[in-house]
């Protein structure tokens, strides 16, 4: 069990040993690492902002060579689940995601973050003016050397006159991806064609290169739909990538192109891209 210093809040993990396609990590005890040695989660409290909103930060503090993962966490993460059901007077959340680390190992690429992530959060109260009493779970996976799911509860009450440490969610906050504008994005096409499983998207994004070895990544609107996407390539001024999306049906189904999100990672920076046009 955690408990933040001079907040009203419980937070709690719980861990299972996750053995698929891993071995199981040991201590120098024999024994398998106790949570509290691998990851610490608290809540930042933050702010209220102008508008009335709350601007508050989950941070997950990792043990030395510990990782956890991004929202789309590639070929072999855990992705993370976020869920404040249950929260008093709030109406809505939005995650700031930091830029992640990509990582390549045994043929395989995951994405995420060494060391700590802050993930900074806005809270919009139902009411405004008023405390929110913020309650949820929150899964997410660490690796080392194995991979294990850390379920932790978080409960917190954060006041509406919120002044709370700021410099670690403003250091968060600027370490978001740039837009489409402000890299530069010319035009991003997405050519989509029906398999016997699902749909395979074409993607061209036609932008100034961000560095090397860039990584395209591609998100649907709905998380249950599993995406797997190749290698991109330079390709004259354009990056081009190929996706292949599979729903829980096994069937082609019908997708907004405006609903696709995609993000192009390299060299510590990020651009994030909002929908496409057909190609």
């Amino acid at each position: 069990m955690y408990r933040c210093m001079n907040m009203k809040s419980v937070l709690s993990a719980a861990v299972m040993a996750f053995a698929a396609m891993v071995s199981p990590a040991i201590s120098g005890s024999g024994m398998p690492p106790a949570p509290e040695d691998v990851v610490k989660i608290d809540v930042l409290p933050g702010w209220r902002d102008a508008q009335g909103h709350h601007i508050a930060a989950l941070r997950i503090r990792l043990a030395e060579g510990w990782k956890t993962y991004w929202r789309a966490p590639g070929e072999a993460g855990i992705p993370p689940s976020l869920n404040w059901q249950g929260s008093g007077n709030l109406a809505a959340v939005q995650f700031h995601w930091p830029v992640p680390e990509v990582f390549r190992s045994g043929g395989m690429q995951t994405i995420g973050y060494v060391h700590e992530l802050v993930l900074p959060m806005t809270l919009v109260p139902k009411t405004v003016g008023k405390p929110i009493a913020l309650t949820g779970k929150v899964n997410l996976g660490v690796c080392l050397d194995v991979c294990m799911p850390m379920d932790a509860t978080i409960s917190i009450n954060l006041p509406a006159q919120g002044s709370g440490t700021k410099a670690p969610i403003k250091q968060a906050l600027r370490q978001r991806p740039d837009t489409a504008q402000e890299a530069g994005l010319r035009r991003a096409e997405c050519k989509v064609e029906p398999t016997k499983d699902g749909l395979r998207v074409t993607v061209g994004i036609d932008m100034p290169r961000l560095g090397p070895n860039e990584v395209v990544v591609v998100e649907t609107a709905d998380p249950s739909v599993w995406v797997s996407t190749r290698q991109a390539k330079r390709q004259g001024g354009a990056l081009t990538t190929v996706a292949d999306l599979v729903p829980s049906s096994g069937k082609p189904f019908l997708l907004n192109r405006s609903d696709l999100r995609l993000t192009v990672l390299s060299s510590g920076r990020g651009v994030d891209i909002r929908g496409c046009t057909g190609g």
